[in-house]
């Protein structure tokens, strides 16, 4: 027990030290400061700047940023679309794979290019080694990039500045910041066992005399910005409880902190750049308290087990199915609790198999979609109930609500509400279809309430732009396909256009004085209310769904059923 609290405790000191250090260096290379990568990445990204015919680096109005991101995700979808129907008479295809169905070959294009990379199929046996680099790392990269740049557009226009240029932005994601962090990622898990290689499945053979195939493939490069980038989406079927994704604690330690730094570090990043850090440090700390406590209910369900086995066994014990030895149930309740709340969505244990306090808390996470964001997206997204909550407590005492000294109106606040209104929307309307004939559509592998769970679970990890899965669902149909497709471009890209445009808005109002009067945001105060605000909002929007999925079964679980 102690040593596996331990484990927690250590993984989160860590990320403390690290995410400061992050924050301040991101900070650095959007307001275009002097850093260690310069005599490396400029002629780099001049060559980039002057290729793309965007050198002059202007600022982009909110509509010209809009049609940026949706004319650049578009073709970059519809290449990789391309790439996987094509596969079969492409390079770099050892094991003589064929296209897939055109559903499944959509719903996975979608799936990366929305940085979710939520997978209806198995890589090794799917898709090929051109398909999985060229195509899926590719985007591993772009998609990340992109929700970075929309962040940074969304602090600069808060602030009152321009947006800036999405292109210049998208680059510079990549070339100062994940490019950097994979290289020295991706080295640091070779050295640790990672393998990375083009050849084909290694044979051997049993002791019983069959032969067997092992699946093999550059899976260090790929595996590192799966995490770094928010992506999750497997080189392998089972993701990171395949010993060649993450063999050791070692780098299943690397990998968790990969997949939390981006997010931590950009709400610093957004303290600096505000001229704000008291304020940068105190959502800090308030989205990490909310992640310690998740962490805490998922790993004292996890460490007191299921209460029916517990009573076959005539002693209490972990709960250890669907987990990996080598993690245990702690190091698997960090993971899930890491994934979720960061919107990464690889696995190294089976969600499935989570007990109800596990179930809990990673639908919560996908549901808030602020513990701790996104790939940038999600940190926009906690500077929205910012937004809401300095509008909540001005009609409380009866003031106009200002933000950065300037007013929140109406289009604001419609802006803000058209964001946190399509999550719902994508999650619960293709959920209450698919409820409606399980037969037919779901494709549940355990009736009930946790059959619930598994369909919410689908639809939330779609529309949060996660990508992981309770599993158990049989969801490689054409229907699943599609309806988790419409999920994924809801949830991906109305939230990103409001953001650029409530951006935009604030960036051309004029500011007002600051008056004695004036709500100040960076206090202890107004923290703990927009602590409050997120959980009311969260409550009052999917709490129904809890209730009838992992609450539900926990009481039946607790009851002996």
């Amino acid at each position: 027990m102690l040593q596996g609290f331990l484990q927690l405790v250590i993984a989160l000191l860590i990320l403390l030290a690290v995410a400061p250090f992050l924050g301040n260096y991101m900070a650095r290379v959007f307001m275009g400061q002097r850093t260690l990568l310069d005599p490396v990445a400029r002629p780099l990204e001049r060559l980039l700047f002057a290729s793309g015919g965007f050198s002059n680096q202007s600022s982009m109005t909110g509509g010209q940023y809009v049609r940026a991101i949706l004319v650049s995700n578009l073709v970059m979808g519809i290449l990789v679309f391309a790439i996987f129907m094509f596969q079969g008479v492409l390079p770099l295809n050892p094991t003589g794979l064929s296209a897939p169905s055109w559903d499944l070959a959509l719903h996975t294009a979608i799936s990366f290019v929305t940085n979710t990379n939520q997978q209806h199929y198995s890589g090794e046996t799917t898709f090929t080694y051109f398909s999985q680099v060229g195509a899926l790392g590719y985007l591993m990269f772009t998609s990340a990039a992109t929700g970075l740049a929309v962040a940074i557009a969304f602090i600069r226009g808060l602030t009152g500045r321009p947006l800036g240029n999405f292109y210049v932005d998208l680059t510079l994601s990549i070339t100062r910041i994940l490019l950097p962090l994979s290289i020295v990622g991706a080295i640091a898990l070779l050295i640790a066992g990672v393998p990375e290689t083009f050849a084909g499945p290694a044979v051997a053979q049993t002791l019983e005399g069959a032969t067997q195939y092992i699946a093999r493939g550059p899976v260090a490069h790929f595996e590192i910005i799966k995490e770094l980038g928010e992506n999750g989406g497997g080189f392998f079927g089972i993701n990171s409880a395949h010993p060649y994704e993450n063999p050791n604690n070692f780098v299943n330690l690397v990998t968790n902190l990969y997949m939390l730094i981006i997010p931590a570090g950009l709400i610093l990043t957004y303290g600096i750049m505000a001229g704000r850090p008291r304020q940068g440090w105190l959502i800090f700390g308030m989205v990490f308290i909310f992640y310690a406590v998740m962490v805490g209910i998922t790993a004292v369900g996890e460490f007191q087990g299921n209460p029916i086995v517990n009573g076959i066994l005539g002693s209490p014990a972990p709960n250890l199915e669907g987990k990996e030895v080598r993690f245990g149930w702690a190091l698997t309740a960090l993971w899930a609790v890491s994934t979720t709340g960061t919107m990464c969505g690889a696995v190294n244990g089976m969600h499935d198999s989570l007990m109800p306090a596990g179930g809990f808390t990673t639908l919560s996470d996908l549901f808030l979609q602020i513990i701790w964001g996104g790939q940038g997206t999600g940190t926009a997204y906690l500077f929205v109930f910012l937004i809401l909550t300095v509008f909540l407590t001005g009609l409380m005492v009866g003031r106009t609500p200002e933000f950065f000294s300037r007013k929140i109106e109406k289009r604001e606040i419609v802006l803000a509400s058209i964001i946190l209104l399509a999550h719902p929307i994508a999650i619960l309307i293709p959920g209450a279809i698919t409820l409606a004939f399980p037969e037919t559509l779901a494709g549940i592998s355990n009736p009930g309430f946790h059959g619930i769970s598994q369909v919410i679970y689908e639809y939330a990890s779609a529309a949060a732009n996660n990508g992981s899965g309770f599993e158990g669902l049989g969801d490689a149909t054409l229907w699943w396909n599609l309806s988790a497709s419409f999920s994924l471009l809801v949830g991906r890209y109305i939230p990103i256009i409001a953001l650029v445009y409530l951006a935009d808005s604030m960036a051309h109002k004029q500011p007002v004085p600051e008056t004695a009067g004036t709500l100040h945001t960076d206090t202890f105060l107004f923290t703990g209310v927009t602590a409050g605000t997120i959980l009311i909002l969260g409550a009052l929007t999917f709490l129904p769904v809890l209730v009838l999925g992992p609450v539900a079964e926990g009481f039946l679980l607790a009851r002996g059923f």
